[in-house]
This record gives C-alpha cells, sequence and structure tokens, in this order.
C-alpha cells in the first residue's frame, strides 16, 4: 500500500525513556542526597519509583487522575516507601524530574537511520505522543530530531489521550491525510497499536517487550527501527 505520511510514537519508540528517566532519577538520587533520608541504594529508589509511577499513569490514563496528581504523587508514593512523609520533598523531585529528563538525549539504536533513510524518500513525518507539551518538544529539540518532523501532537495539545480515535483523526487533519494513506509507528499496543486499528490506520508494533496478544492486531510487527526499510 503507498503510504504517503509516517506518524511515530516518541518515548519507547524513538527517544529511550527507560535510559534517559534512570540516568535521571540517578542525577536526582545525588542532588537531593536521597541515601541521607533512608534510602538506602539508587537501584532500589529506581525499581520503587518505577512500580509507583507506572501505576500513577495507568490512573492518568483512565482519568482518575490529573496531571499534575501524577506528576508529584508517584514522587510521594515512593518517598512513603521509605517513611519518608515530606511533601515538599516530593514536589521537589517532581519539578527537578521534569526538568533534567527532558535535557537526555539517548535515542534508540536505528533513530537516526531511520529518520534519515525516510528523509530521504521525502516521507512527511509526524510525531503523536500522550506526554505533555513542553516536556515533549523539549525531548525533540534536544535530541536533534525536531527537524525530521512536520507535526507534533501531543495529548495535552489535541485535549485527548491515545488510543482515542480523535486524537489520530486529529493528527491527520493537521497533516493533510487520510487514513489509507497513513501509518503509525509505535511500541504501545493498547494505545498506539489499538488506537491506530479503531481509526483505520496500518501500524507496526516495534520493539513489542508484549507479544502481541491476537486481540490488537498489527499490520506488520518489528523488533528493529531499521526493519521499517522493508515496509516503507
Amino acid at each position: 500500500m503507498p503510504y504517503k505520511h509516517v506518524f511515530f510514537d516518541l518515548d519507547h519508540t524513538l527517544w529511550d525513556f527507560e535510559t534517559n528517566s534512570k540516568e535521571t532519577l540517578y542525577d536526582l538520587y545525588h542532588e537531593l542526597e536521597l541515601s541521607a533520608m533512608g534510602i538506602p541504594t539508587f537501584d532500589h529508589f529506581h525499581d520503587t519509583y518505577h512500580h509507583h509511577n507506572t501505576i500513577f499513569w495507568d490512573r492518568f490514563r483512565k482519568g482518575y487522575i490529573n496531571r499534575e496528581e501524577l506528576r508529584w504523587k508517584r514522587m510521594w508514593r515512593t518517598l512513603l516507601d521509605y517513611k519518608v512523609a515530606n511533601e515538599p520533598l516530593a514536589k521537589k523531585l517532581s519539578e527537578r524530574y521534569l526538568e533534567i529528563l527532558p535535557t537526555k538525549k539517548n535515542l534508540f539504536d536505528d533513530t537516526i537511520e531511520i529518520l534519515d533513510y525516510l528523509k530521504n524518500k521525502s516521507y512527511p513525518m509526524h510525531l503523536i505522543t500522550n506526554g505533555f507539551e513542553k516536556t515533549q518538544h523539549a525531548k525533540i529539540n534536544n535530541s536533534g530530531i525536531r527537524p525530521y518532523f512536520t507535526h507534533v501532537i501531543t495529548s495535552e495539545q489535541a485535549g485527548i489521550m491515545k488510543p482515542h480515535v480523535a486524537i489520530f483523526e486529529y493528527a491527520m487533519e493537521k497533516a493533510g491525510t487520510t487514513a489509507a494513506e497513513s501509518i503509525m509507528i509505535g511500541d504501545t499496543l493498547d494505545a498506539d497499536i489499538e488506537g491506530a486499528v479503531n481509526a483505520g490506520i496500518d501500524s507496526v508494533y516495534y520493539n513489542p517487550a508484549i507479544p502481541a496478544d491476537g486481540k490488537i492486531k498489527p499490520t506488520y510487527v518489528i523488533g528493529k527501527l531499521s526493519e521499517l526499510k522493508n515496509i516503507l
């Protein structure tokens, strides 16, 4: 099928969120001297935060909490596991995390190679991301990939999150394209792929930590971004 517009997810697809987040938390662990508060090791702190962050993001996606609650309460719950009931510290951690994280530049292997490949083939490329407007634009700019993308659609800007069909329709309207001429590449079955399927867009399930379960059917499955050359 002759695709004319390529839509990418950002975090965990192009921008190596796990590596960048871990580096940020490492910086914070030392900057705010968390070891002096009874948090024994950085690795333990990282794993505890990761556990609570997953829970709070799920609650945010389902509409149970707002953006501000997500940002600081994941830190609050992490600190509570160490019996540190310090709300100002939780808010400071949240503030610094969001300041430092977007300055990190780690991309997945093959990211620049595949973006150059698609650019040389004259594909207009766009991003659809569930992240926050200011944070996501900072990540894109600091990691050097901004010039590749015509439109950057965030859930904050669109007022709705993946997998809702409306964010994909909003993105296609911005790009001036149709579902038949579009393809979506992302790492999350229940956001990127399910959303694309429901919007009638062909999809590429990338680097799947969770195998496709049969309920949500991506058009393609790849393990490396360079495999997009077989599709586009």
